[in-house]
């Protein structure tokens, strides 16, 4: 806009000269507006005002134009926009048609507005650093608890005298993990989670990813607190996922700056939301890390894992339970500590197949366990990769093969045995051959004998014990063969009391070579239906670990009795008794406490299972030094 320097004329006044002189001759910054605030007259002084506050006449001239029009008799004050000194003021004056203006710099004003500016500053420096703190706390809080706790500290600094609520919810179901609240609740106030449409909208976050139900976006979020009068929101939201909303709240008769609070609230929720996306992949990375590790540690597999160093970083329980060391005592330690002497050579080559990432499926080797026993292991080995690549060590993962191992050389014991057994039968036909053309001549010498005059009774007593040692030694023979044979499924009515004897029978040789003495005491008993031979084997193992349990001179009891509607055989010896710590292991497969060569371990296992399958119970009773005592029950009324 151009403006005219000149003075205007008013009728009846001085000449426009006169104004012209009077414009020049003041000091004071002054100019004249027609009534629509348009800018007709200014001085130099004006000038030079505009020109300190570096702007131009056509700058006042807008900002003029943009004041309200006075009240004529009226004056008012306003502050220019302008740039350059602080506190320029134009007073306007109206009388009739003609508008004065009066420029001036005014250092109350300029003295406020750096008061006003400095608070401002003081206010955001404080809000930063407040800001700032926060985020070190909450990226040193341990898990979502701690987070919250550090918000509230906060908020509770940036904003004093609100109410306030934070509710961290899960991001895919919307539920509420965390509460914390900072003033009185209204009664079911915290759920559900209303968030503002335009923040929704602000931070495109898709309503159709809000969980139904559990989040709801209005246009106006209602208060939370009793006693509140307004109040403001932000959502927490991070990577278009909600964690979550922090509402705070006015009580009534609180001065703040609404828009300020609304402003840095939004702010502080961008942050936090952050924070609780980060802790919640924590804490499910370390749900992740811990189920991984329960799952190594609790398997049934044997799980080893070595470094590259060869120390052992993962020994689980199933390994402690096969070895007898403790978790403690193995991690950390050499890899071939745990393996004879004899397998280092074995177990190097492997490892050196995996730091060359090559898997090996099955390795069979030794290890060593805290009694000083050995246990066959069986691994399948795979290298251990690093996250950039490179081998980092060697994981194996396997069983324990000594269960098998040792019914591989009890089977090969049993062929053996088999063998003896074919060739035993073999020779009993043989013997049974001349024994009963023994049996047979001799027979019949004693019966010649008798009808001879004049025989020799020592004669006729010698004839007398050939025979009855021939059939004797025809009838175990008879026995033996009948032994081996395998037993027919099908039982049968037995006398108990018989069956214990024959297996006397059998173990006379045992006991002859134990130097140990039998005492039988039966008691009559009924028949009871049972496979025979099974029943033999029975109590031929038991005789037979009597008499491996006793010194010379030692005896075994054999008593039968009837107790309600079982029959019991119990077998007593006056051995050495056994050990607590094996008394309830005697019945597993290949424990033995005989010495090697004496025992398979299978035998009290085998009776166990044989007295189960008749519907009866093999229990056992020991004193340390004092003998052992085995107890079959079988029922009588078993068909």
């Amino acid at each position: 806009m151009k403006t005219d320097t000149r003075a205007v004329r008013i009728p009846g006044g001085p000449g426009p000269e006169a104004y012209q002189a009077f414009f020049e001759a003041l000091d004071t910054p002054a100019a004249l507006c027609d009534p629509t605030l348009r800018l007709v007259a200014v001085n130099e002084a004006f000038h030079r005002f505009c020109a300190e506050h570096q702007a131009t006449v056509e700058d006042v001239a807008r900002a003029l134009a943009a004041a309200g029009v006075p009240v004529d008799g009226s004056s008012c004050d306003m502050e220019l926009p302008l740039a350059g000194k602080p506190g320029a003021v134009l007073t306007m004056s109206r009388r009739g048609d003609v508008i004065a203006v009066r420029a001036r710099n005014d250092p109350e004003l300029a003295r406020s507005r750096l008061v006003m500016a400095e608070r401002a500053l003081l206010e955001q420096a404080r809000t930063e650093g407040v800001l700032l703190d926060l985020g070190r706390s909450v990226a040193e809080a341990g898990g979502e608890e701690e987070l919250v706790a550090a918000v509230a500290r906060g908020v509770k600094e940036l904003f004093p005298g609100r109410s306030f609520c934070i509710r961290i919810t899960d991001s895919r179901t919307g539920g509420l993990t965390s509460l914390y609240a900072e003033g009185r609740l209204k009664e079911g106030a915290h759920e559900p989670l209303v968030l503002l449409q335009r923040a929704v909208e602000k931070l495109n976050l898709g309503r159709s990813a809000l969980p139904a139900g559990r989040v709801t976006v209005l246009g106006e979020v209602p208060l939370l607190f009793l006693g509140s009068t307004h109040g403001v929101s932000a959502p927490l939201v991070a990577s278009g996922q909600l964690f979550g909303a922090i509402n705070m709240e006015y009580p009534e008769g609180l001065d703040a700056d609404v828009q300020h609070d609304e402003r840095v609230l939004l702010q502080l929720a961008s942050q936090v939301a952050v924070a609780v996306k980060n802790a919640k992949l924590i804490d499910e990375l370390t749900f992740v890390r811990k189920y991984l590790e329960d799952l190594l540690e609790k398997a049934n597999a044997l799980i080893l894992v070595a470094n590259r160093d060869q120390q052992v970083v993962v020994f689980n329980q199933a390994l402690s339970a096969l070895t007898g060391f403790r978790k403690e005592d193995v991690l950390g330690k050499d890899l071939f500590w745990l393996v004879p002497e004899s397998e280092h050579l074995r177990l190097s080559q492997v490892i050196a197949a995996a730091i060359r990432g090559e898997a090996v499926n099955s390795f069979e080797t030794r290890l060593l366990s805290r009694d000083g026993n050995e246990v066959r292991v069986s691994f399948a080995t795979s290298s251990m990769l690093a996250p950039h690549g490179e081998v980092e060590g060697v994981i194996a993962i396997g069983q324990d093969i000594t269960v098998v191992k040792e019914l591989e050389k009890r089977i090969i014991h049993a062929e053996k045995l088999a063998s003896i057994g074919q060739l035993a039968a073999s020779v009993v036909h043989e013997i049974n051959n001349p024994m009963t053309a023994v049996a047979t001549y001799a027979d019949a010498l004693l019966q010649r004998s008798r009808t001879t005059p004049g025989a020799n009774p020592a004669d006729q007593e010698k004839l007398r014990k050939i025979l009855e040692s021939s059939h004797r030694i025809l009838r175990f023979t008879r026995d033996l063969v009948s032994y081996a044979r395998p037993a027919q499924d099908k039982p049968e009515r037995v006398q108990l009391n018989a069956v214990v004897d024959m297996a006397v029978g059998f173990c006379e040789h045992v006991v002859a070579q134990a130097r140990v003495s039998v005492h039988r005491e039966y008691t009559e008993l009924p028949p009871l239906s049972a496979v025979r031979a099974n029943l033999v084997q029975v109590f031929v193992n038991l005789i037979t670990n009597a008499c491996h349990a006793m010194q010379p001179g030692g005896a075994v009891f054999l008593t039968t009795r009837r107790e309600g509607q079982e029959a019991v055989v119990s077998v007593r010896d006056s051995g050495t008794g056994i050990d607590p710590k094996h008394l309830q292991r005697i019945f597993e497969p290949f424990f033995t406490t005989k010495p090697e060569g004496r025992g398979t371990g299978l035998g009290l296992s085998i009776c166990q299972g044989i007295v189960e399958n008749h519907g009866g119970r093999l229990t056992v009773a020991s004193t340390v030094g004092a003998g052992t005592t085995f107890s079959v029950r079988l029922p009588l009324s078993v068909d």
